[in-house]
């Protein structure tokens, strides 16, 4: 196989090798002859394309060619713009969506079953600061009590990062509606809640956004008000393994979890391979009666219609609506363009446009209904595929995704990348090559897909895969003991 043609309409097909100048291709019964050379992963011309007519890829435009493209030529960046603008005016059309077969056989993982109901897939104990000042007590907190595991205790973490002081508004509210979140998740049995004592978001102010905590489960340190920290840490350290130490593997519906899907480092074969296959995971989990939730908004501008028909009704189109669009006035209101995307690497692997990169990355959502928006911080309520408001940045995503309530996440990749977050993260790369060369980052192949496999298959694989990491099978980031939380920055610093 030398290329991919994705849609029965689109007018580029992708390059599974690199193609030499001269070198013969067969599509729809037509022989075409390669103009110049192709990249890996990049577009090649299967039908004449006129300057300023769409490219279409997936089936959808994936921007406007400024300049007349030939059957066989290269499609990129030096021919090929986006064709997108500022603020959009939608139209609820709905289309028909994947709905849950009554004769899904139910599925199980052995997970935690909190005080309150919730569930994990991680019985960890947390340290998480209020504020940057006292990270380096954190580490050294995490470092000492690393000899108290014991049990069905997986690991002692710290999560640092450098705010809960000098912000304001919206800024300083990210901040307590994420720790709050953090401190909440069920995949800590227990969470010391580490605070400095002068601090905007103190450990007095953090609790009206935490509510009601299990005092057994949650304790709370002000280092200024002890004369030794580190001391006082580790007896409440002890005491929350001692408590989070009781708590056992269970057998639990594969109805009850939450999985974050993200890509990050996206290249040609990102929503040939490992999206759609991500995408269709998350109908076979949605089916299960599973919850699965899409972010990184920017990376939907230009694909966000067929997100929008397919809302659960109309409340829910319009929120979608309001996701989008106030997402492209938080660029607007800073100054800067909507569609900076696609990145270096992004362009490298073959994506040339912002329409390029979202119609692949929205891949990931599946056929499901949308049931749901959310607010940056605001966690999951309805079950099914929900939205979730959030950049696309790697880091501060994956963290926003666990936040929300996602007890695993799912990282499609075409680059590699090492990077962790606070709960299980998945990398899935999209072609086979990176699998190999990075198998110290990568978890699961989606690349067979380019070869040999079909995307069934290796769902059904992926499922199997994501319910063992559900039961306690460590991911490579958890095994080199990886571990990252970014809040999103927004506003000043005092």
């Amino acid at each position: 196989m030398d290329i991919i043609k994705i849609n029965e309409n689109d007018n580029v097909a992708v390059a599974v090798k690199a193609m030499k100048k001269g070198t013969i291709i067969n599509v729809d019964g037509r022989s075409i002859e390669v103009l110049q050379r192709i990249p890996e992963g990049h577009k090649i011309a299967i039908k004449p394309i006129a300057d300023a007519t769409p490219v279409i890829k997936y089936g959808y435009p994936i921007g406007n060619a400024s300049a007349d493209i030939k059957p066989g030529e290269w499609v990129h960046t030096h021919n090929l713009k986006t064709a997108l603008s500022g603020l959009v005016d939608y139209n609820y059309e709905p289309v028909h969506s994947r709905r849950r077969h009554d004769e899904t056989v139910p599925l199980q993982y052995d997970g935690y079953v909190r005080e309150n109901g919730s569930t994990g897939t991680r019985n960890e104990v947390w340290i998480v600061p209020t504020v940057g000042c006292v990270n380096g007590i954190a580490r050294e907190l995490e470092k000492r009590a690393a000899s108290l595991v014991k049990g069905s205790i997986e690991a002692i973490a710290s999560f640092a990062h450098p705010y809960g002081c000098s912000q304001l508004g919206e800024d300083q509210e990210n901040t307590r509606k994420i720790l709050a979140d953090i401190i909440n998740h069920p995949n800590a049995g227990g969470v010391l809640v580490l605070g400095l004592g002068c601090e905007n978001t103190g450990i007095e102010v953090l609790k009206e956004y935490i509510g009601e905590y299990d005092e057994r489960r949650v304790k709370f340190l002000k280092c200024q008000d002890t004369e030794n920290e580190l001391e006082d840490g580790m007896k409440l350290l002890e005491e929350l393994v001692d408590y989070a130490s009781r708590f056992e593997r269970t057998k639990i519906s594969a109805g009850k979890l939450i999985v974050g899907l993200k890509c990050g480092g996206s290249d040609g074969f990102s929503g040939i391979t490992a999206n759609p296959l991500v995408g269709r995971f998350s109908d076979l989990l949605v089916e299960q009666g599973g919850t699965t939730i899409l972010t990184e908004v920017p990376e939907m501008f230009g694909a966000e219609t067929i997100l929008m028909n397919r809302a659960k009704d109309e409340k829910v189109f319009d929120d979608t609506v309001s996701l989008i669009n106030n997402f492209k006035c938080y660029y607007e209101d800073a100054g800067q363009p909507i569609y900076e995307n696609p990145s270096p690497g992004n362009k490298a692997g073959g994506i040339s446009t912002l329409e390029d990169k979202s119609l692949g990355c929205t891949q990931k959502s599946g056929t499901s209904e949308v049931q749901g928006v959310l607010e940056y911080g605001e966690r999951v309520r309805e079950s099914g595929l929900n939205l979730l408001s959030a950049p696309g940045n790697d880091l501060v995503a994956s963290t926003a995704l666990a936040a929300s309530g996602a007890q695993v996440i799912l990282f499609t990749t075409g680059r590699g990348t090492p990077f962790a977050s606070p709960v299980p993260t998945i990398k899935i790369s999209s072609n086979t090559p990176l699998a190999d060369k990075k198998s110290n980052w990568i978890d699961f192949n989606a690349g067979p897909i380019a070869e040999d496999k079909t995307i069934d298959d290796l769902a059904r694989l992926l499922l199997a895969y994501v319910l063992e990491v559900a039961s306690g099978k460590k991911v490579k980031s958890e095994i080199y003991g990886y571990r990252d939380m970014a809040i999103f920055k927004k506003g000043v610093t005092l």
